[in-house]
């Protein structure tokens, strides 16, 4: 009989296991509820392990917000092939899959959480932000935005996060509905400032041209037809 013998981990190894059991942990609760303790005993160590490979809890706090920014920064790539309006609902699928698994943590991440403030914490949700907005862009295929249009689309970003944090207090409008009408808030957010602008405007027909009339954006005007009519 062979008994079973426990591997060490590297310096490295080991930080990434307590990374993931605190993302873990955070993803069910506040991580402001969540002790090194708990941590320690998830991950099969001692606290003062764990205290060997992070300063304090603010300093694994900050490492586990930047794995989850990474991963929620990632949410918004996609292939710029087809319709946007489908693209757009892909994108807010899989950030729906993100706010929907990872709720305490995703509210932690946007709203700074035990590091509230920090400049580290300030960086982290500055990149997820950021990397959305290029995303964004690459998709309208504009490198330079012109002003109209990046206020759009970074009051849909903000408008995107705010609208996720209200869903998670009670989740009482369907996902996929939620993620639907996000698309059809930054179509209209597009439409209004390119009433005011002309090179929005062709921005907003050529982008019309390729959509499908079964398409979330061909949707949004068929409900607005009928609310006005």
């Amino acid at each position: 009989m062979t008994t079973g013998v426990r591997r060490r981990m590297g310096v490295e190894e080991r930080r990434q296991q307590l990374i993931g059991v605190a993302l873990e942990l955070f993803s069910r609760r506040s991580p402001d509820d969540v002790s090194i303790d708990e941590i320690a005993s998830a991950a099969g160590i001692s606290r003062p392990l764990v205290y060997h490979y992070f300063p304090g809890k603010l300093s694994l706090y900050e490492a586990a917000l930047q794995r989850a920014s990474d991963d929620l920064a990632g949410r918004f790539t996609e292939p710029r092939e087809g319709p946007l309006g489908a693209r757009l609902l892909r994108v807010m699928g899989r950030f729906f899959d993100f706010v929907d698994e990872h709720g305490p943590g995703f509210s932690a991440l946007i709203r700074g959480g035990p590091a509230a403030g920090s400049s580290t914490t300030n960086a982290l949700i500055d990149s997820v932000r950021q990397a959305a907005y290029d995303q964004m862009l690459a998709h309208l295929g504009v490198e330079d935005a012109p002003a109209r249009l990046e206020l759009v689309v970074r009051s849909w970003i903000s408008l995107t996060e705010s609208t996720a944090l209200i869903w998670l207090d009670g989740r009482r409008i369907p996902r996929e509905e939620l993620e639907r009408q996000l698309v059809h808030d930054f179509a209209a957010l597009l439409a209004v400032a390119a009433a005011h602008d002309e090179e929005l405007g062709a921005l907003v027909r050529r982008t019309l041209r390729d959509e499908p009339g079964d398409g979330p954006f061909a949707d949004l005007v068929t409900r607005l037809v009928a609310l006005a009519s």
